[in-house]
């Protein structure tokens, strides 16, 4: 397999990770009455936490994508190599970094408001020649602002490799929601593992949660985790047993970035457990979900703790058992 090198690590890029880098602009507390506080810029993405995620737990990973030369994708790179993650294969323009101000509720949860009208993620373009790969992730705002949205669908049809879909959906970016329904089921025949949120299998499938994720796994993934929340996490595998773990306590900050996390520790989970196939996803047994769910849930407790999409180190969670 092919050596990548970047100028601090050198890595056998197995995960690649495809998609979006922005920054979250998240406000401050407020100092006066009925004025905003002041935006304070978070490094992001949905894509690009997941890379960080796996390169901070100790997966080899690469991310493809497309990143401004402005000094919010200096500082977007500069914490990629600072998290272990390869960046030899990112494709790089003058046009503007996206930026997303994020809004908090009540509970904690992150509300966004995009601004990526000619931003530089939009632009990228599928290689001529897909690097060698074991694993393909893919998710969010790049598949479905165009023109990247298609290029990357181009990598997802092309590419041999076990394919991770996370569709994260943002329906305030979704101007047709019927039309993107049917690319979402088009892309099923594709996808060995789909993760997505307990809130996006109902907007998505327009039904419960745990039904639409068995109808789509007697559609084509070998398994569908949802994450649910305080409910914990739960995953649709096998023959189509629903298999459930709870939620890891945590002292809640915000949840920017959580299931960003649980999707970058089940690829990491899955890479040290040798799981390289569709095939393989179908032998793991109860009792290996189970353990693949917990890790990623205790990621995503240290993730929401603390603010800001900020995974966790290897060191931080204990080996992988």
């Amino acid at each position: 397999m092919q050596c990548l090198r970047t100028s601090h690590i050198t890595i056998r890029a197995v995960i690649f990770v495809a998609g979006e880098a922005l920054v979250d602009l998240v406000p401050a507390k407020s100092t006066l009455d009925g004025e905003p506080g002041a935006l304070l810029p978070r490094l992001g993405g949905g894509p690009y936490n997941v890379a960080v995620t796996v390169g901070r737990l100790g997966a080899p990973v690469s991310f493809l994508s497309r990143i401004s030369a402005d000094d919010f994708g200096e500082a977007l790179v500069n914490r990629l190599n600072l998290s272990n993650v390869d960046t030899s294969h990112l494709q790089r323009g003058p046009e503007p970094t996206t930026l997303a101000v994020t809004s908090l509720g009540p509970d904690g949860g992150a509300r966004y408001t995009f601004y990526a009208e000619g931003t530089a993620d939009r632009l990228f373009q599928a290689p001529d020649e897909l690097p060698e790969m074991t694993m393909l992730s893919l998710g969010t705002l790049s598949l479905v602002l165009e023109p990247g949205a298609s290029a990357y669908e181009q990598v997802m049809r092309r590419a041999d490799a076990l394919t991770v879909l996370d569709p994260n959906v943002r329906p305030v970016l979704i101007d047709d929601p019927g039309a993107y329904r049917a690319r979402f089921a088009s892309w099923l025949s594709d996808v060995d593992l789909l993760k997505l949120s307990e809130e996006d299998a109902e907007w998505i499938a327009e039904k419960d949660a745990v039904e639409a994720a068995k109808e789509w796994h007697r559609r084509g993934p070998a398994a569908v985790v949802l994450t649910r929340g305080s409910k914990g996490l739960a995953v649709v595998a096998g023959s189509g047993e629903l298999i459930e773990v709870p939620a890891t306590r945590a002292q809640v900050v915000d949840t920017i970035g959580a299931g960003d996390t649980v999707h970058g520790a089940l690829l990491s989970w899955l890479y040290t457990k040798g799981v390289r196939s569709a095939e393989h996803l179908r032998d793991l047994d109860k009792d290996a979900w189970s353990a693949a769910l917990t890790y990623a849930g205790k990621a995503a407790a240290i993730t929401v703790s603390r603010a800001g999409a900020e995974p966790p180190f290897g060191a931080e969670l204990g080996p992988i058992l």
